[in-house]
């Protein structure tokens, strides 16, 4: 296999919400990775809470972080292109081309851009797959490499999403049929089974059609709507200013031809 075929292969998660016992070992290992204290970490916890009757309780967990969209939503609001989609699938982030405009943030339908608000010269804080660990040549980004139960699995994509399904398949009695981030926002890398519904868990329910299209006509089509609108109103002016200086000629004039014309007084004396 060439090189080039290597770089264009696909990689992503799979996370069992059945095997998370919220231990947060992730949280850590993520905040230590990227040098950044626990309340910045990249990845966060979405839980049911303790539900059920008593002894029967029941309580699921699992790691949420970026879910890095095949046609990211992000990616396509950002104006400066520090939001990048790459050939391995991984939504990168460059903080030094980032403005703090925060476009991602009302982009994203995963709710995945945070914004460091206690900092004074804030940026957004997001899962990049630990893209600068994998490039010094580890195997696994250190969310999935912590993980002391398998409840993060990193590898290809497509592997994931067949190891997802078969989960499913082979216990139709302990998880819900349906792989969370297979078909969301237009499908995504990071994929998600579980035993209750995503919903309990607080994911977010949104459409299967990514919005980057319709954000991709607008932040595209900007530059050219504002040079429309700015010879539009170009030309408005420049109609009324036409309009108020001939008005202000005939103006002149007439009262020019008053001034010599004469006054009923002097007709009078004639």
């Amino acid at each position: 296999m060439s090189e080039n075929e290597t770089t264009k292969k696909e990689y992503g998660f799979l996370i069992d919400a059945s095997r998370c016992i919220d231990c947060r070992a992730c949280l850590v290992a993520c905040s230590v990775q990227n040098e950044v204290s626990n309340t910045t970490s990249r990845i966060w916890i979405k839980e049911t809470g303790v539900t059920g009757q008593f002894p029967n309780l029941e309580r699921y967990s699992a790691p949420y972080h970026c879910m890095h969209c095949d046609d990211p939503s992000c990616v396509s609001a950002c104006t400066v292109g520090a939001l990048q989609k790459s050939d391995s699938g991984i939504v990168t982030y460059d903080d030094e081309r980032c403005i703090g405009c925060r476009y991602c943030m009302y982009a994203c339908p995963f709710q995945v851009p945070n914004f460091e608000w206690d900092v004074r010269f804030p940026l957004i804080v997001k899962c990049d797959m630990c893209v600068s660990r994998l490039g010094e040549g580890e195997s696994e980004p250190a969310c999935a490499a912590t993980c002391p139960t398998d409840a993060i699995m990193y590898g290809e994509k497509s592997s994931m999403l067949a190891q997802a399904h078969q989960r499913i398949d082979l216990n139709p009695g302990k998880y819900v049929d349906h792989v969370y981030g297979e078909t969301e926002n237009g499908g995504t890398a990071t994929f998600y089974v579980s035993p209750v519904p995503f919903e309990e868990m607080g994911f977010p329910t949104g459409g299967i059609v990514s919005s980057a299209y319709s954000n991709r006509l607008v932040t595209h089509g900007t530059p050219a709507v504002a040079g429309a609108v700015a010879i539009g109103l170009s030309g408005i002016y420049l109609t009324i200013k036409h309009h108020e200086e001939a008005m202000a000629e005939m103006g002149a004039g007439e009262h020019g031809a008053t001034a010599v014309s004469p006054t009923l007084d002097e007709t009078a004396e004639e």
